[in-house]
């Protein structure tokens, strides 16, 4: 099971990330997110950067933007966080990561015909567009996700204590983390490898 740490913002934690063995590390340029980057601190953060791919983290943003900023920080992906069309997503110059909030209309059926490489599923909350660290009702929407034609990335409250839980349920591609590796709103280098060390103990050897 792969794991995608977001919200990154310091060296610090970007290389205990991909050093305990994270395979995605995400970066929010979304401004009213508490854990916003500035693109040339992307840049400087990605340059360290050799296995785990790079995540652009973007909401409803204009789509130059989200292009011009992909191609200065060299991401791998870029993900969609916002209520951005199938069009806007074909003209993203990078593979797409699609978020979806259950409870908030989620359809497999649009997951599936939406053009993105994989598929994140957040929970929903009417404050917020992401990153509410809220659990949702899991074993309701693996029922749903069961029918998914891509791969599945779960959000919203992963953390050490349920990450075993949420890959019995869902038995998903990857993880997405975030608030649970934090104190004080910043991460813990301490907390990644907590979480990534019970990740690893279940991984099977490629």
């Amino acid at each position: 099971m792969k794991v995608k740490i977001c919200g990154l913002r310091t060296e610090e934690a970007v290389l205990a990330a991909e050093d305990a063995g994270a395979d995605f590390l995400g970066f929010i340029f979304y401004e009213k997110n508490h854990r916003h980057v500035l693109p040339e601190e992307v840049r400087g953060l990605t340059k360290h950067v050799q296995r785990a791919k790079t995540v652009g983290v973007f909401v409803d943003a204009p789509l130059d933007a989200v292009n011009a900023a992909a191609d200065f920080c060299s991401l791998d992906f870029v993900q969609l966080h916002g209520h951005e069309s199938a069009a806007y997503a074909r003209a993203v110059c990078r593979p797409v990561i699609k978020a979806f909030r259950w409870g908030d209309d989620f359809s497999v059926e649009k997951a599936n015909e939406y053009p993105a490489e994989i598929i994140l599923l957040d929970s929903f909350s009417k404050d917020a567009v992401g990153g509410t660290g809220q659990r949702f009702r899991w074993r309701e929407a693996a029922e749903e996700t069961a029918r998914l034609e891509k791969p599945l990335l779960v959000a919203g409250g992963i953390a050490s204590g349920n990450v075993r839980e949420a890959e019995e349920v869902f038995c998903p591609y990857g993880v997405d983390v975030s608030g649970s590796l934090e104190i004080e709103k910043r991460k813990s280098v301490e907390r990644i490898r907590a979480f990534m060390a019970v990740v690893q103990k279940r991984r099977i050897p490629e």
